[in-house]
């Protein structure tokens, strides 16, 4: 079963409204955050970057309660080595993927320059979204990670980099590409989304 969109973001309001509760700082990226600053595109899941710690992995799961599938060992797996782990809201299969990130450099920068954003119409929804640059910085990452393979995180990029155009911060760009190896590809990224 496929969530729709109202039942997608129900899932993610009793997730943030969890983090928010247990003091865990986030920040919606991936997709979700490519589709609100670029072209939307539909997707089955989000992923959220986090700074879960150990001490969070029992609260979370009683915090979300029998509504979630939440595994108290994965979350201090995740938490301990900054890896990921997932939240599946049971009644509509909602998935949530939570990547534990914040004692990188780019992790922490991410979650220090976190936007807050309103989304969906009839309820709308306040959490907090990836920046655009960083937004285009983890997609190029992901995508590079990939073996430069994936048709769908290249489509991302280009989306955010047309749409935004002249409101990004370029020297942050270029800096922090430079910094996680991705010069090359941003470089290519850029000149693709100018031809578009």
């Amino acid at each position: 079963m496929i969530p729709n969109q109202a039942e997608f973001l129900e899932a993610l309001r009793l997730v943030t409204a969890a983090f928010d509760k247990l003091g865990i700082q986030y920040a919606v990226g991936g997709s979700y955050a490519s589709s609100l600053y670029g072209e939307a595109r539909a997707t089955r899941d989000v992923d959220l970057i986090a700074n879960v710690t150990g001490r969070h992995a029992g609260l979370l799961v009683a915090a979300l309660g029998r509504q979630f599938y939440a595994d108290e060992a994965q979350i201090t797996a995740a938490a301990r080595d900054q890896g990921s782990f997932n939240l599946i809201h049971m009644d509509t299969m909602s998935k949530i993927d939570v990547y534990v990130v914040w004692r990188t450099d780019f992790g922490a920068t991410q979650l220090a320059r976190r936007r807050p954003t309103q989304v969906g119409s009839d309820s709308p929804l306040a959490l907090y979204v990836t920046s655009p640059e960083d937004t285009i910085l983890a997609k190029l990452d992901w995508y590079r990670q990939g073996g430069e393979q994936s048709d769908r995180q290249w489509r991302d990029v280009l989306g955010v980099l047309r749409v935004q155009a002249k409101a990004l911060d370029r020297i942050y760009l270029d800096d922090w590409a430079k910094r996680l190896g991705l010069s090359d590809l941003f470089t290519r990224a850029i000149q693709a989304a100018e031809r578009l």
